[in-house]
């Protein structure tokens, strides 16, 4: 298996941009956008989540193997989130 050398910009870079999202995250936390709150939190989670898993995880230069699994491992993780959610309101 070869290993992919990343550059230590691209890591600068990720870094930035996660420190940004996180402040956007607090900043947009002082507003109300009503029922958008938490679409608008859950949004910036996920592509904060993304950009972790494709750079620090290493996922966006390994094989469509490693893709196929990751997104397994995600469709059962929404699964999961709906029949909790369907529990949760049948109640």
């Amino acid at each position: 298996m070869s290993q992919h050398v990343i550059p230590q910009k691209v890591y600068y870079l990720v870094f930035v941009t996660l420190i940004l999202l996180t402040l956007v995250t607090v900043d947009v936390a002082f507003y109300n956008f009503g029922f958008l709150n938490i679409y608008i939190a859950m949004g910036i989670a996920t592509v904060k989540a993304t950009i972790v898993a494709l750079y620090f995880m290493h996922l966006r230069y390994n094989s469509r193997l490693t893709w196929l699994f990751a997104g397994a491992g995600i469709l059962w993780l929404f699964i999961m989130f709906v029949l909790t959610i369907a529990d949760y309101i049948t109640r």
